[in-house]
């Protein structure tokens, strides 16, 4: 089987919620309809974390469920986490916890596992609107890595 693997991530804080619902349920219903396999993988952090999460939720119930998969990429373990696992657990089709983000400064945990998501990603589909912050930097770094990157908030000024 070919794995399509989809990173997903943007600013924390964003004020076009429309504009990255919309285009992110353009993006995931063309891979739902046409991959034989996608892997998406999101952090849970902020505005743009959960418009992608709970657009791809909504499509895999609409369009496809069978080839695909949802899953919760955290930089180390929380007690949010640990506290409402049976909530998680329905809702994302898999939690991990990256190994190379849990070793790091809590500082810099954000940024390794958004570094290691992108070292695994097929796609880039972003939000990133300021060219400051943890978003660009890891713009920065997969533009660096030669990956496709859509930015939904470059796409739709």
């Amino acid at each position: 089987m070919v794995i399509f693997t989809v990173v997903l991530f943007g600013h924390r804080y964003i004020d076009r919620f429309a504009v990255a619902e919309t285009g992110v349920e353009e993006i995931v219903r063309k891979l739902l309809e046409s991959k034989e396999y996608t892997e998406f993988l999101v952090g849970r952090e902020g505005d743009f974390d959960q418009i992608a999460s709970s657009t791809i939720k909504r499509l895999k119930r609409s369009v496809r469920d069978d080839n695909s998969s949802l899953t919760w990429v955290l930089p180390y373990p929380t007690s949010e986490m640990e506290n409402n696992i049976e909530y998680y657990e329905k809702y994302y089709d898999n939690i991990e916890v990256c190994e190379e983000s849990s070793r790091a400064h809590f500082k810099g945990a954000i940024q390794a596992r958004n570094r290691n998501m992108v070292d695994r990603a097929d796609l880039i589909v972003c939000y990133v609107e300021h060219q400051r912050g943890g978003s660009y930097q890891t713009i920065k770094y997969a533009e660096k890595q030669g990956k496709h990157i859509i930015n939904l908030a470059e796409e739709n000024e």
